[in-house]
């Protein structure tokens, strides 16, 4: 067999303390996983089942780099986020096992075309505008759970131009880890390089050309992108 062009290259991010590199197969991202974000968002925090959206792989940002404020938006969002790194794949995986399918953790940022987004929910339709688009997925180093062990409580925190716009605690969220891990693998077969991203916390809000956005979480340090000029 030969392509008919060059296969494109494996999306990657950094692994925390090392030259290597982690390799990325899909982005998974929980919805409304903090009850007070569902709250600003209009919506009812009761917990009822989870549901998912998806990034593609290659819209990872390494930290320390520069996005362009994207086209088609007047209104781009940050979301701080715990990010869950798989290395052992699985179907129907029992909440109590989850936590052995983690390769480690690391700190994102979920930017979203809120205008895009909330039209489209309105509207019924997916959210792939808003979400999907490139360079969407701000992803830091992944720290080892060998490293790290797994986190699953403390402080995440994001500021842009250090003001402080979000400050909650992973144990927050209205379903953990282990859970997410779980009823993600009842609908599709999780495998090494799939990455969760798990939710923001409440404080979402815009970002301008030439803001500086850094996020914070307990164990992990802290990741910045700066937003550039627009597309």
């Amino acid at each position: 067999m030969t392509l008919v062009f060059a296969a494109p290259p494996t999306p990657t991010v950094a692994v925390a303390g090392s030259t290597d590199r982690f390799p990325v197969r899909r982005i998974f991202c929980v919805g409304r996983n903090y009850a007070a974000h569902a709250r600003e968002m209009g919506r009812d925090p009761d917990r009822e089942p989870p549901f998912f959206f998806t990034k593609p792989a290659d819209a990872v940002v390494d930290d320390g780099e520069t996005v362009a404020y994207p086209p088609e938006t007047s209104n781009f969002h940050y979301e701080g986020e715990l990010v869950v790194a798989i290395g052992k794949g699985g179907r129907d995986i029992a909440a109590g096992d989850a936590l052995g399918h983690v390769w480690g953790y690391a700190i994102g940022n979920d930017l979203t075309r809120r205008d895009l987004q909330l039209a489209a929910r309105e509207q019924g339709r997916p959210w792939d505008w808003g979400k999907a688009f490139d360079r969407s997925a701000v992803i830091g180093p992944v720290h080892p759970v060998a490293a790290v062990g797994h986190v699953l409580e403390g402080t995440i925190r994001l500021s842009v131009n250090g003001a402080v716009r979000q400050d909650s605690d992973l144990a927050k969220m209205i379903w953990s880890v282990p859970e997410v891990i779980s009823i993600l693998s009842r609908s599709v077969e999780i495998r090494p390089g799939d990455l969760i991203m798990t939710g923001t916390p409440e404080g979402v809000g815009a970002l301008a050309p030439g803001d500086v956005c850094t996020v914070h979480i307990a164990g992990l340090g802290e990741i910045t992108t700066t937003i550039g000029a627009r597309e």
